[in-house]
């Protein structure tokens, strides 16, 4: 099977759970984002308004970041960030961490006071259990040490919502959307809605074409970063315990024209 046809294949296959397909369907489904957005905060909002962003670049220089779904309150005082996490990174606690800065910066101009930063709501919908303490859904808000009823009230909250224990949820709308994350069917209005505009995206030949795109450009990326590790490996065998550049790369499976131009790099001249 060629490709081209495996990814074929794997479109077909996608749930609600794969990012791109969340983020697409979201993004271009602003009213069907809003009533997700009130099943997982549990209160009502007016209307959103989709960030025409798809990235939030802070500095020359500095790292982006790409917000999956970004929106805004119809008023602009409160700021939505929804993450589909189907794997732990062991990196999601720091990426929420910096994905709040990141907005806060975009957010308030130059000479404004800080009083005029929004609420805002960085959320990750989880598979795993991320945190290990079979909580169905774990929320963060800054409070004292020293007496935890004291709140910083800096507006700023974090969720992590768990499918993997969405069965211990109250709230049943909530239970529902996240057995759809981990492969159940649609079992109310909401989730029909959504495995509706799944099935509908899947025959979205433009969609098709960018996951793809999408796909093999991660493909790209995660070669680049093997190879440029078994280099370092290899550099390291040859530095350190002096094994020859063609010794090393080969046991590391590293390219030996890589090897030697980085070894060429680092040599300093006399």
């Amino acid at each position: 099977m060629n490709e081209t046809q495996n990814n074929s294949q794997n479109w077909e296959d996608l749930t609600i759970a794969n990012n791109f397909m969340f983020y697409k369907i979201m993004r271009n489904n602003p009213d069907v984002c809003k009533e997700l957005l009130e099943i997982l905060l549990e209160f009502k909002i007016e209307r959103i308004k989709m960030s025409q962003e798809e990235a939030i670049n802070v500095d020359f220089g500095s790292k982006g970041v790409r917000l999956d779904v970004y929106a805004k309150d119809a008023d602009g005082l409160k700021i939505y960030n929804i993450e589909m996490q189907a794997s732990d990174t062991k990196e999601l606690p720091e990426r929420a961490r910096y994905y709040q800065s990141v907005i806060d910066v975009d957010i308030l101009k130059t000479g404004e006071k800080y009083k005029n930063l929004k609420t805002s709501y960085i959320i990750f919908i989880c598979v795993d259990d991320i945190f290990g303490n079979g909580l169905p859904k774990y929320t963060f808000e800054n409070l004292c040490q020293e007496n935890p009823k004291v709140k910083l009230n800096d507006r700023a909250y974090k969720y992590f919502f768990i499918s993997k224990n969405c069965d211990k949820l109250l709230n049943e709308d909530q239970k529902a959307f996240l057995r759809m994350v981990t492969g159940g069917k649609a079992s109310n209005k909401f989730t029909g809605q959504v495995a509706g505009l799944l099935a509908d995206a899947k025959r979205n030949t433009q969609w098709r074409k960018q996951y793809m795109e999408w796909e093999r450009e991660k493909t790209y990326i995660r070669e680049d970063a093997m190879e440029q590790k078994a280099v370092e490996d290899a550099l390291t065998l040859v530095r350190k315990y002096n094994v020859s550049p063609e010794s090393a790369a080969s046991d590391m499976g590293a390219p030996l024209d890589k090897v030697l131009e980085a070894l060429k790099e680092q040599t300093p001249a006399n």
